[in-house]
């Protein structure tokens, strides 16, 4: 239990290595908000909120989050001696914004293991030293500049490999990877760009021996996948669709999905990550940890949610000079397709004080009373 004395939100920028294209629109640089939470023994946690500029893959986005954050959620945390086992009930009176509730919930556990000397690891119940990682890969301007592409990420060992889709961009251009690639776990990210009247895109995608197609259908349409499920072999994954433990119970009841991805910050942290975990190894269904283009804050987080045992697919946190030109930590690096999990204590890692100030657009530092 931590009395915690001031949290500071950080608003960074950093340049992406390339401009990454979905269903949804197109970034160039990576805009986030960090967390610093600071407790009355001096030790320091750091969390990561993993909305984006607008609304686009969410209803939150960066400048209502920092308000919410720091005129409703961030108050509460200071008026009070708290765990972060309690952070969830403590903040519930405010409805949803889980992706600015997920960022508290990992700066306030980052702080506590610190306290402990346990890592996230260990704390999770993650049972791997190394994950299986994959790479996201953004819709591009040709069939053969994508084909390109993922002959590089092949090479270089990535596990999975993810294609980005859109109507138009398609069943040409995952029927022209797998050609090219027959031997390469391959999957296909709609991000809710189509409906039910598009079954015939899905049967084509079909043929190509995937091992997903992941949210083909808009995140409120529980039973129109579950429809569609049912006209595919591919197993659909669940990714916006899934906010909760509660949400991925449904899904699974309707038969909805045959896999689902957990996003620490879509879901509302860590703890609830856990609850998602262990429901679909309960009943069966495996689960693969998602990316958004975190910092190495975020990405040390991730790696340590994919160590529990029920994570039996390759996730998308790919190396960080895959995204940055220099990241706000140490870089992480795959090898042979895998990357190491954090050992120390919290997330394992903190960002470079130097690369932080560079990358630091604002600072508010709110202190307890």
């Amino acid at each position: 239990m931590s009395e915690f004395v001031a949290l500071e939100l950080r608003l960074v920028h950093l340049p992406l290595v390339s401009p990454f294209r979905t269903s949804f629109g197109v970034e160039i640089e990576k805009e986030c908000i960090l967390v610093r939470a600071e407790t009355a023994s001096g030790s320091v946690g750091w969390g990561e909120c993993v909305a984006a500029v607008d609304p686009g893959f969410s209803d939150e986005f960066n400048a209502a989050a920092w308000i919410v954050m720091r005129d409703h959620l961030v108050p509460q945390l200071l008026s009070a001696v708290v765990t972060a086992e309690e952070v969830g009930a403590r903040l519930a009176n405010v409805r949803g914004h889980r992706m600015s509730k997920a960022a508290l919930e990992m700066a306030v556990l980052d702080a506590e293991l610190h306290e402990r000397g346990e890592s996230l690891r260990s704390y999770l119940g993650g049972e791997k030293d190394r994950v299986e990682v994959g790479v996201s890969v953004g819709i591009p301007a040709s069939v053969e500049a994508l084909v390109a592409q993922v002959a590089g990420y092949v090479e270089e060992g990535y596990r999975k490999v993810k294609l980005k889709i859109e109507p138009g961009f398609d069943v040409e251009p995952v029927g022209a990877v797998r050609a090219a690639f027959p031997e390469t776990p391959l999957s296909a990210d709609a991000n809710a760009a189509y409906s039910l009247a598009d079954v015939e895109v899905f049967r084509a995608l079909d043929a190509f021996d995937l091992l997903m197609i992941e949210q083909p259908l808009s995140h409120e349409d529980l039973i129109e996948h579950a429809k569609l499920q049912r006209e595919l072999h591919t197993p659909i994954c669940l990714d916006e669709s899934i906010r909760s433990a509660a949400d991925a119970r449904a899904a699974l009841e309707l038969g909805a999905c045959g896999i689902v991805n957990i996003k620490q910050g879509r879901v509302g942290g860590l703890l609830e990550s856990r609850r998602i975990h262990d429901l679909a190894r309960q009943e069966g269904i495996p689960v693969w940890c998602g990316g958004m283009l975190e910092t190495g804050i975020g990405r040390a987080a991730n790696l340590a949610l994919a160590s529990l045992p029920g994570f039996t697919l390759p996730g998308d946190t790919s190396s960080s000079s895959r995204y940055f030109p220099r990241d706000l930590t140490e870089p992480f690096v795959a090898q042979d397709g895998t990357m190491a999990v954090p050992q120390g204590p919290g997330l394992g890692v903190e960002p470079d004080p130097p690369r932080l100030e560079e990358a630091t657009v604002e600072v508010e530092r709110i202190e307890a009373r």
